[in-house]
């Protein structure tokens, strides 16, 4: 059995009726919307403490102006009187002047004192041999009490000229240690004897140097 709608419910014929009072709803909406105002506030306008503009002065550099000192008074001119005559001075020159004699040169330097030349030869053919050898010299040292106390050791070094007969010519200390040392050391090379060096066979005088050693006993 089929069931048939009322007229009542059928929304069909309040069509119009809801369309027209849409239509209002939405002029009225419209209407109330333009009348308000919605324009909005502008932006805040902030402000700021206006700062202290600093102006920097340029300083100008003052430079001081030397003035030069004024020149000197030029000198008063002094009157001489017209009755008062002024001797010429006469200057003879050339007067002894001989322009056509010799001159007179100067005297020549002293002449130079030549250096004498060495009487020794440094290297020879034989160079001079110590008779009884470094050992025997070294056995005759007496050492002395200053330097023994001082407890000084060490070398030194003598040079001599060994002459033509083998004996000590001007021994000296090229290198010493003090405390007495130096002097026994020139005693005792004084005193040794050479076979002299020899040059073309024949003997001739030859610097020489020896080492003298001041060691103590333990």
């Amino acid at each position: 059995m089929i069931e048939r709608k009322k007229p009542d419910a059928d929304l069909r014929n309040y069509h119009t009726v809801f369309l027209q009072i849409g239509l209002l709803v939405t002029l009225v909406i419209f209407i109330v919307a333009v009348r308000i105002d919605i324009t909005s506030l502008g932006p805040e306008e902030i402000v700021m403490d206006e700062q202290e503009v600093v102006e920097m002065e340029e300083i100008i550099q003052t430079r001081q102006i030397e003035t030069p000192p004024p020149p000197p008074r030029p000198p008063v001119p002094v009157e001489v009187p017209n009755d008062e005559i002024i001797e010429d001075i006469h200057i003879d020159i050339g007067g002894d002047l001989d322009l056509g004699g010799t001159l007179a040169l100067p005297p020549p330097p002293p002449p130079r004192e030549e250096e004498p030349e060495e009487d020794f030869f440094v290297v020879v053919e034989e160079m001079p041999e110590l008779i009884g050898g470094l050992g025997e010299l070294q056995r005759q040292i007496r050492y002395p009490e200053m330097a023994r106390r001082a407890g000084i050791e060490g070398r030194v070094f003598i040079q001599f000229i060994v002459n033509e007969r083998g004996e000590v010519e001007n021994p000296i200390v090229m290198r010493g240690i003090g405390g007495g040392a130096d002097e026994e050391a020139l005693r005792v090379v004084s005193q040794a004897r050479f076979v002299p060096g020899m040059q073309r066979g024949r003997p001739v005088r030859v610097q020489y140097s020896l080492p003298i050693f001041f060691r103590l006993q333990n």
